[in-house]
């Protein structure tokens, strides 16, 4: 009998591929997404998506122990650093509490049967750093300085927390910034491309709205963020944050000079001071030696990545 994988916030861009993932290895794949998320892939719009908020402890618990899944991935937050600033409440509530629920749950369950659970933490939960102290290893002091930052490092400190005191096999990657298809434009590379679309098909004039173009950022491509999550629940140590990045950061002025090659257009750069964002550091990057250690190579380089994205923005406008 195939292993039963459940998958929370899977309408999500890293949940859809984390469920495409799965079940391309033959796994029953289950996934809980609140009543108002809307499914944007074929594959989970069915009966194994329930709908359900992680808010409700008594109604997740019900479902979690009906499944009784082998593995679960907590992906359902309030994921977006900027937003966190004005939906600060929320953000802490739904990642927070939510993921005190979901661990709540897997407690339970574990009583019984062996059981994985992987939580989304973040690199945000580094915070206030300088561009000498990175690439950033994992057992630096953290000092997160965001709403979202904060939330994170307290679901990080949860799972930790039910790890040593319930032996329950928590594993803890620091997710970097993941870029793929299926993703809405509140990062940078999907408000560009966005917009790069929109250009390209006759809808907005040859104008593109930017935030700050002189930060850096260790992206990696979705794909292989899910690759590498999926090694740690393999040959991984529970309790152990890790770095899930690639070990290499880019400028956002060089993302968009390659997406405007990517897209055959010319457009018009316009500082806009609504997109700029409070706390942003100059450089985040990522030491990857850990998870490269597990075994983990990128298979994507960022230029495959951004044609996917831009085709995908293309194709959804």
């Amino acid at each position: 009998m195939s292993k039963k994988v459940l998958i929370t916030g899977i309408t999500g861009m890293i949940g859809q591929h984390f469920a495409d993932s799965f079940r391309k290895d033959g796994y029953q794949v289950w996934g809980i997404a609140r009543f108002s998320a809307s499914s944007r892939n074929e594959a989970i719009q069915d009966s194994s998506v329930l709908r359900c908020d992680i808010l409700e402890r008594d109604a997740l618990t019900k479902h979690i122990m009906k499944i009784e899944p082998d593995i679960i991935i907590h992906m359902a937050a309030q994921a977006f650093n900027g937003a966190s600033w004005d939906y600060e409440y929320t953000t802490h509530m739904t990642n927070y509490q939510g993921t005190l629920n979901v661990l709540y749950c897997a407690r339970e369950l574990a009583k019984n049967k062996d059981l994985k659970v992987l939580l989304a933490c973040s690199s945000a939960e580094y915070g206030d750093i300088k561009p000498e102290d990175c690439p950033l290893v994992e057992n630096r002091l953290l000092k997160p300085h965001t709403p979202y930052g904060v939330s994170k490092a307290g679901v990080e400190m949860l799972g930790y927390q039910y790890f040593a005191n319930y032996g329950l096999k928590v594993f803890l990657p620091r997710m970097f910034i993941h870029v793929g298809t299926g993703h809405p434009p509140a990062t940078a590379i999907q408000n560009f491309a966005r917009q790069l679309a929109l250009i390209k098909a006759g809808k907005i004039p040859p104008e593109i709205h930017v935030g700050n173009l002189e930060s850096a950022r260790d992206f990696i491509d979705v794909r292989d963020g899910v690759a590498a999550m999926r090694l740690l629940l393999e040959k991984g140590n529970p309790g152990e944050p890790i770095n899930i990045c690639t070990g290499k950061a880019y400028k956002i002025s060089d993302i968009l000079r390659m997406l405007v090659e990517i897209s055959g257009t010319h457009a018009k750069v316009i500082i806009d001071q609504q997109l700029m964002r409070a706390g942003d550091e100059p450089l985040l990057l990522g030491d990857n030696s850990k998870i490269t250690a597990l075994g983990f190579r990128p298979k994507y380089q960022m230029e495959d990545t951004l044609k996917d994205v831009f085709e995908d923005w293309l194709g959804r406008i």
